[in-house]
């Protein structure tokens, strides 16, 4: 790598933070574990309401941008997209759901079904026991988990990227410091660093849930050994491609990956409407919905129970938050061309309702097997726990081998769709080059494999407690992303001047 053009402090500080937590955990993974719950604990309390008001008004001031003249600005210098709008949502979809689409579609709604949300519980939220499953789901890989990864931010960079200026988390704050942030800076350097700690916690954490996942799956269904080397074949398998696909490129590997994905996706929703309950999965979807936008601003604004609000509502924010300026970049890079205002309504709102029916149809499914036969998919998932989740619900179907395979398959590639894309990301922060080498780009899937697999081999509670840490990066980068409530506003009116400048011109 002697002859890219790196920006070593970034470099060498997130690498060798990665490297410490996995000689750490080497060490002692007990004392890393204890440091982390204490530092999320920390996180969870003193930044649990300010990320929660955070997610609420990001997602009104996208809302409220649609519908002014901002929402015309074209983004980027290119006169119309690079991509077809299904090639570029199948990007947007697949990167952004992560893991998501699988482990948490799954086991959600069951688990907050089995065990009411403290809101529903209390009365504070209306609704029955089966509304509390779904929509609390909803509430957290709906509208305010989407528009915090991929809407204000995504602006503020677009602005900075036609003054001249490279897409680096830093940039966020180019609009307030000017060049001051994009050269020798500490503050610059750290906000870098942290933000690529937060994306590297929240990819390789689902890496290492899917070896347990497809350990776990290829015992039940096939009578392999759940063992550390069947689970390291498949993260070998997964880095394989995804290596490939973020050498290739944004226009090669990771656009056919995802329109794969979503391709496969789709064929499985079809096929389980078909073959499970879909008049259940319907009903449930529309009146979990309307649950869900009930309940919305009770869910989105509850400060009662700490202890379950830390496990799960602050636990996604501090996820969501740690990805955002990562995520954003690697929009930005692919949304040139497309208006404001058509990246704010995917984004913000029909990803996150596809996403929705998407955790219906897979978190549905297992609610009815659940209702109609108690303990027929809890069973499976108090015994396995998450890496059991789906494999607890499709085996209840027809054709249920087919199905688990079929997931295996489709989790293998959201993941590593994730992992090329972040991998391409965090290539293009530390080189400040758009299309960065194939070499630094493939470095860091081996690196995310090989972290997943260290963590893997030390146990289960490794791989929480990596993914736990994203909650405590998130803390700065919380930070970083408060600016953008007035900034991309603002940035977004010079925008709209600039272009009208241009059209009279």
């Amino acid at each position: 790598m002697k002859n890219l053009k790196l920006d070593w402090p970034v470099f060498i500080l997130s690498g060798g933070a990665l490297l410490v937590f996995v000689i750490a955990s080497l060490i002692n993974a007990g004392a890393v574990g204890d440091f982390v719950d204490q530092t999320f604990t920390w996180s969870s309390s003193y930044f649990g309401a300010f990320w929660q008001v955070l997610m609420l008004l990001t997602f009104f001031v996208a809302i409220a941008m649609i519908f002014t003249d901002s929402g015309s600005v074209r983004l980027g210098e290119l006169k119309k997209p690079e991509t077809s709008t299904f090639k570029w949502l199948a990007m947007v979809m697949t990167t952004l759901l992560a893991g998501g689409g699988v482990f948490w579609a799954a086991a959600e709604p069951l688990y907050h079904y089995l065990e009411t949300p403290p809101l529903f519980e209390e009365g504070g939220a209306v609704g029955t026991q089966l509304h509390a499953g779904l929509s609390q789901g909803f509430l957290h890989w709906g509208f305010l988990a989407w528009s915090i990864i991929g809407t204000l931010g995504v602006v503020v960079l677009m602005y900075a990227k036609k003054k001249g200026q490279p897409l680096k988390p830093r940039t966020l704050l180019y609009p307030i410091f000017g060049n001051r942030i994009m050269k020798r800076s500490v503050l610059g350097t750290l906000v870098d660093v942290f933000s690529i700690l937060a994306a590297c916690a929240g990819t390789i954490g689902p890496i290492g849930f899917l070896g347990l996942q497809a350990g776990y799956g290829l015992e039940s269904v096939f009578g392999l050994p759940n063992t550390f080397p069947t689970q390291l074949a498949m993260i070998f398998i997964l880095v394989g491609i995804s290596a490939l696909s973020a050498a290739t490129g944004i226009h090669k590997g990771i656009q056919w990956l995802s329109r794969f994905n979503i391709i496969f996706t789709l064929v499985l929703a079809v096929a389980i409407l078909l073959l499970g309950p879909a008049r259940f999965i319907l009903d449930q979807f529309v009146s979990g919905f309307g649950s869900y936008l009930q309940n919305f601003f009770p869910m989105s604004l509850y400060r009662g129970d700490e202890g379950w609000l830390s496990g799960w509502t602050i636990f996604f924010w501090g996820w969501f938050i740690g990805y955002a300026p990562i995520m954003a970049i690697f929009l930005s890079r692919i949304s040139e061309g497309r208006t404001i205002r058509e990246l704010f309504l995917s984004v913000a709102i029909l990803a996150p309702v596809v996403t929705n029916f998407w955790f219906t149809v897979v978190g549905g499914t297992g609610l009815f097997f659940e209702i109609d036969s108690p303990g027929a998919v809890s069973g499976l998932l108090n015994e396995g726990g998450l890496p059991a989740s789906i494999f607890a619900i499709v085996m209840n179907l027809p054709a249920g081998t087919w199905f688990a395979v079929s997931f295996i398959i489709v989790t293998c590639v959201f993941v590593a769709t994730t992992s090329d894309s972040i991998a391409y990301t965090i290539s293009m922060t530390i080189t400040g080059e758009h299309t960065p080498a194939g070499s630094i780009r493939m470095f860091w899937t081996l690196i995310f494999g090989a972290v997943a697999a260290v963590l893997l081999y030390l146990g289960e509670g490794s791989i929480d407690a990596l993914q736990s840490f994203i909650v405590v990066t998130a803390v700065p980068v919380s930070l970083l992303m408060l600016p953008t409530l007035w900034l991309a506003p603002k940035t977004a009116k010079l925008l709209l001047k600039e272009q009208q400048e241009e059209n009279r011109s």
